[in-house]
């Protein structure tokens, strides 16, 4: 493992040994339903409440993951995971029930990627066998969280995004598998100074890309040598926003490149509105559509850089503006 450029890490022996992706009843409905493990038919997921549901959830993409890698919890040297509640109380809660090292990560929608460069990085540096990543999110409890209970029936505006109801876990390991984790860039805080809960989107499209930049820049690669690069959770307006801050940069996403938030959902069938966000977004596309894919032999090469915007409630109210951040990660498949 090293460090190149400003923001960038190689790393020489990590791999995936397995990973999940569980999801609610409308991302089943979307286009890439034949990739996840396990859905629910409802929101509730069997349960008394949203944050419950989400818990389940969250378990049962542990429990999977675990299960696909034939390991036991206690095979686990250690676990980074979070969610989008007030002090990642998904990941605390459920992490009750398993005897796990435990290191709780926040990078509202990028923590998918954030989980995976902190394991990445204590597994490369020798620490342990087995490191778990996993992150969760549900439309009910994010509404809750960052505006308006879902109960309240508010009014929504086509910028605005649809939480992805979700949860996806990944094992990361030394041993030799079928996929790699090769390079990652960690972001920056990007603040462009919009002030919109409602369109997090285009708020978020700058970090994507200043890590899209300093990606390219610090490994001195080209757009085409990846097969696919995807944003987290920009979906429509904010995929059509970095297209145009790229090509004031000269860089000019073409079709390798594509959104998360758009490919979960049917866009032109599906209520949704802008497309899916949410730390599920990317994680369920990663750890479901993309893995599989590469097990199928059909992506070698991809880039995913997950975007999170870094607002609260409270900051809202005070009329402060919306930073964003985004994390890398290149997932390979060994050849």
């Amino acid at each position: 493992m090293r460090k190149v450029g400003k923001q960038s890490i190689v790393f020489d022996n990590v791999y995936l040994k397995s990973s999940s992706a569980v999801v609610g009843p409308l991302e089943m409905q979307g286009p890439l339903a034949k990739y996840f493990d396990a859905h629910y038919d409802n929101l509730y997921c069997e349960k008394q409440n949203w944050e419950q549901a989400e818990m389940q959830l969250f378990t049962d993409a542990l429990d999977i993951a675990l299960v696909k890698g034939n390991l036991t919890p206690d095979e686990i040297d250690l676990i980074f995971a979070g969610d989008l509640n007030n002090q990642i109380t998904v990941a605390n809660y459920s992490l009750r029930d398993y005897s796990i090292p435990y290191v709780g990560v926040y990078g509202a929608c990028s923590t998918s990627t954030l989980s995976l460069i902190n394991g990445a990085c204590l597994l490369d540096g020798g620490f342990g066998r087995y490191i778990m990543c996993a992150t969760s999110s549900h439309n009910a409890t994010s509404e809750r969280q960052f505006r308006y209970p879902t109960e309240y029936g508010g009014q929504k505006p086509d910028s605005i995004t649809f939480t992805v109801t979700g949860a996806g876990a990944g094992i990361l390991t030394r041993q030799i598998t079928d996929v790699r984790l090769t390079k990652a860039t960690v972001g920056i805080v990007v603040d462009s100074g919009t002030t919109d809960s409602l369109d997090m989107g285009r708020s978020m499209a700058p970090a994507a890309l200043q890590t899209l930049k300093a990606h390219l820049e610090d490994f001195q690669e080209d757009l085409n040598s990846f097969d696919l690069i995807l944003t987290g959770d920009l979906s429509t307006y904010g995929a059509k926003t970095l297209k145009e801050l790229a090509r004031e940069f000269k860089i000019e996403l073409g079709n390798n490149y594509h959104d998360c938030g758009m490919l979960v959902y049917d866009l032109d069938n599906q209520p949704v509105f802008a497309g899916g966000s949410g730390c599920a977004c990317a994680a369920v596309v990663m750890y479901g559509y993309v893995v599989k894919q590469m097990l199928a032999g059909r992506l070698n090469k991809v880039l995913i850089i997950a975007t999170g915007a870094l607002l609260n409630p409270i900051m809202v109210a005070q009329k402060e503006t919306i930073p964003g951040i985004a994390h890398a990660v290149v997932l390979e498949r060994v050849k």
